[in-house]
């Protein structure tokens, strides 16, 4: 199987909901690519990632992560996959590296690889002359890094994305984009949501939109924006799925 995700006729809905949030999902993701998934507020495109990183189960279909199936080999999975939330998942209330030190233990890694992993992200991330400060005290930008540190210093060989430049300046993007661009020239595949349309344009080769639960379309950009004759991605997003206002 040549597929980093291998959805397959998944339906969802949340408890007692009886309309579904997914209906009928079918979604190939390739190993090695960077790989967008767009859709307005409300498409379906966070509960997808839930049903990737397994924190939610199809109530229909089957889903495949890296070639083991999200059901019956969960820990297989959680060795391999990298996740960037949209919230902040470290302690406010500890350094960048005593974070670290807590995730990489949490990984599984050696005191020598945390150690060595904590000192090339955070040189990377540009947070080593601040390592022994308290995050609470960080910016936004800084807090962003911190998250995307601690994702992928077990080096995932699949790494999800939720937002992971929001509120952040140019530079903090230009340069988070630029490390994602080299963790996927190594061998990792991205896959990454945003309402960044001009960021998504830079970072991705090919991307999914996702509208009222369902896959409208999905293919390489280049080749969706000469389909529909547009000229880019927010252009495209927009004859897509309609200009009306979204909750």
């Amino acid at each position: 199987m040549n597929f980093a995700v291998s959805i397959d006729n998944v339906t969802f809905s949340y408890g007692s909901i009886s309309t579904p949030q997914l209906k009928n999902i079918s979604l190939f993701i390739p190993k090695s690519k960077r790989f967008g998934l767009f859709g307005p507020n409300g498409a379906g495109k966070t509960t997808l990632m839930s049903l990737i990183t397994g924190l939610v189960s199809p109530n229909e279909g089957e889903i495949f992560v890296l070639d083991k199936n999200r059901k019956s080999e969960k820990k297989e999975i959680s060795k391999l996959l990298g996740f960037v939330p949209q919230d902040f998942s470290f302690y406010e209330e500890l350094s960048p590296v005593e974070n670290m030190e807590f995730f990489g233990a949490w990984y599984g890694l050696s005191a020598l690889q945390i150690k060595q992993k904590t000192e090339q992200l955070l040189q990377i991330m540009g947070l080593w002359d601040v390592k022994d400060m308290t995050v609470k005290k960080f910016s936004g930008g800084m807090k962003r890094r911190v998250n995307l540190a601690i994702a992928v210093m077990h080096q995932p060989t699949l790494l999800l994305l939720d937002e992971p430049t929001v509120g952040v300046d140019v530079q903090s993007r230009n340069a988070i984009i630029r490390f994602l661009k080299e963790l996927n020239a190594a061998g990792t595949t991205l896959l990454y949501t945003s309402h960044q349309l001009k960021e998504a344009e830079d970072l991705c080769e090919e991307i999914a939109l996702i509208d009222q639960g369902c896959i409208i379309a999905q293919g390489n950009i280049h080749n969706l924006l000469e389909t529909h004759q547009q000229t880019d991605l927010e252009g495209l997003f927009l004859q897509l799925t309609g200009r009306d206002y979204r909750d």
